[in-house]
């Protein structure tokens, strides 16, 4: 998988001693909050074990009330457009953040497919895997057996999130979305009637800062945009459009899917 970067050099990531402070003292309050949903979600997946077979049925909600409660921390305002789609749906969405995991799971319980890489990533990658991350190759020799554990997640019914694009951007712009991705979903074991909805992410920066504020791409540092992000006083916001559904039929094929899906997320972006 090829890594997006911009012809540009990223925004100035220094703060100033209130800036800093500031992102202190969120920090601060994040991390009690994590430990308390650890906790809770050590629990809640231990019930599910006993109850569900392993089915998360209670543990998305535990990452939905944390995701809910970092961006009420870091004060940025959500806006949800369009309409969510019932029964047994994918989610797609443009890639611009680390901020995209926590402002879509505020919105439904859902668990997030992420290249198999990410599972070994120092921190994120334990959380990711106790939040119910589903890790995939991105090999076409492992196509098969990454449909049927996509299908065995659906047929559960988890909500399940992903980014085609492939790689994150500046916030700014959405890359074409890889057709490769799609041919999942028009699998012959995926659940009849499955669906695909387009989900749009738009970030518009704090008033006078860089318009790419709230992107993260290429060689950045997390640690780094993370505290530029909890430092800043006053936040832009972030608007999510939902898309009408579109039925995955294996008549048009996985390239028709993606343009389809790909024209949607363009169009709310541009609009928003």
């Amino acid at each position: 998988m090829s890594t997006w970067d911009s012809t540009r050099p990223p925004p100035s990531m220094a703060l100033t001693p209130a800036r800093r402070w500031r992102a202190i003292w969120r920090f601060a309050v994040l991390a009690l909050g994590l430990m308390a949903g650890l906790l809770a979600l050590l629990l809640a997946r231990g019930a599910e074990r006993v109850s569900h077979a392993g089915a998360r049925r209670y543990s998305p909600y535990v990452v939905r009330a944390y995701s809910g409660f970092l961006l009420r921390v870091i004060g940025l305002p959500l806006t949800v457009r369009g309409t969510m789609v019932q029964g047994r749906a994918a989610w797609v969405a443009n890639h611009a953040s680390w901020l995209d995991i926590f402002v879509l799971n505020a919105i439904t319980p859902a668990l997030f497919v992420a290249k198999a890489e990410v599972a070994d990533w120092p921190g994120i990658g334990p959380l990711a895997r106790m939040a119910g991350t589903v890790f995939i190759r991105r090999d076409r020799r492992d196509a098969a057996a990454q449909t049927h554990v996509l299908a065995a997640e659906f047929r559960r019914g988890h909500r399940l999130v992903f980014f085609p694009e492939g790689t994150s951007t500046d916030s700014t712009l959405v890359l074409p979305f890889k057709p490769t991705l799609f041919q999942a979903f028009l699998a012959p074991d995926m659940p009849r009637n499955m669906r695909v909805q387009p989900v749009s992410v738009r970030y518009h920066a704090p008033q006078g800062a860089d318009p790419r504020f709230y992107g993260w791409w290429g060689g950045m540092d997390f640690a780094s945009h993370f505290l530029r992000v909890l430092g800043q006083g006053r936040q832009g916001r972030v608007t999510v459009i939902l898309h009408p559904p579109i039925a995955c039929d294996p008549d048009k094929g996985r390239k028709a899917l993606a343009a389809a899906s790909e024209a949607h997320v363009r169009a709310g972006f541009e609009a928003s």
